[in-house]
């Protein structure tokens, strides 16, 4: 079956992936709150054309950057860009509008988003610029709607996907405990398939509506920072990448540290990682039988 079986409307808005335009932040000095100045707004959306018509890049780099999708996020973002399994339309996606060369895209594949459900994604610059050259190259369709029938995602192998299940997912969850009653949770199968695809992180309803999701407690990402004295900050993860780890203490204070190779010191704790990493090792059949396997549970 063609990937991108769950609805639009279940996933993250934004990036999960790379919907939304990136916010900009201002490093602070470490140990420092990261600060704010008052009365100013998000940069509006771009002024250009909704869907600018970029000159095309050569043939080589479109094949690059086609390849280094297809490895790296058709599973995501489906194998035309249009929204996949987990992750949304990337063309239209603000960011990737507002991108020239992949100067906005990067920082987001590099984990400037991991907060928000991206994963970081291990490839170079260059090679988001490939990809970026391959995006800006495809054309938008003006129609994105719904399917006037409503797609049957349950189509999959109940008893292999219990087999799957047994096999991947049991070392960590239960049937008889955390998932018991699952069905009954979630009477919608396109919710309950992004719900084990990635608990509180693929979808609209993210960790601060957990009255969405009843039963479930996903706790967001936190990181522990190790300054040069040996002080030791804990938080809830707000931003990291390269050159920057923000994050919010648990008295509500934020704050954010510049990153200069390996110091300071930075233990990132996600509780839905192997979550994440499954999802570049799920295949269509996977994803189907354990769905099913996964409905039945009532």
């Amino acid at each position: 079956m063609k990937r991108g079986i769950v609805a639009a409307s279940f996933l993250l808005p934004g990036l999960v992936c790379l919907i939304q335009a990136q916010t900009a932040q201002t490093s602070s000095p470490a140990g420092q709150q990261t600060p704010r100045v008052p009365g100013t707004a998000a940069k509006p959306p771009s002024q250009q054309s909704a869907y600018p018509d970029r000159p095309r890049a050569p043939q080589d780099v479109l094949d690059r950057g086609q390849a280094t999708y297809g490895v790296n996020c058709a599973f995501c973002h489906g194998s035309d860009a249009a929204g996949g399994e987990v992750g949304p339309n990337l063309l239209r996606s603000g960011v990737v509008l507002d991108d020239q060369n992949g100067e906005l895209i990067a920082p987001i594949v590099h984990g400037a988003r991991i907060s928000k459900g991206m994963p970081r994604i291990d490839i170079t610059d260059e090679q988001v610029t490939d990809i970026a050259a391959w995006l800006h190259s495809l054309k938008v369709v003006s129609f994105t709607g719904p399917p006037e029938v409503p797609i049957n995602i349950v189509t999959g192998d109940a008893t292999a996907g219990q087999t799957f299940f047994q096999k991947t997912c049991a070392s960590c969850h239960s049937v008889t405990g955390d998932l018991k009653d699952f069905a009954t949770r979630f009477p919608d199968p396109r919710t309950l398939q992004q719900t084990w695809l990635l608990p509180g992180g693929g979808g609209r309803r993210s960790n601060r509506s957990q009255a969405s999701m009843p039963g479930l407690q996903v706790p967001p990402p936190s990181v522990i920072v190790i300054l040069a004295d040996g002080q030791q900050v804990e938080g809830e993860l707000t931003r990291i990448d390269d050159f920057y780890v923000g994050l919010k203490k648990s008295d509500g204070t934020l704050l954010g540290f510049t990153r200069i190779g390996d110091q300071p010191k930075v233990e990132l704790h996600d509780p839905l990682a192997r979550h994440r990493e499954l999802l570049r090792i799920y295949t269509d059949k996977n994803i189907h039988d354990v769905t099913a396997y996964l409905v039945s549970i009532k």
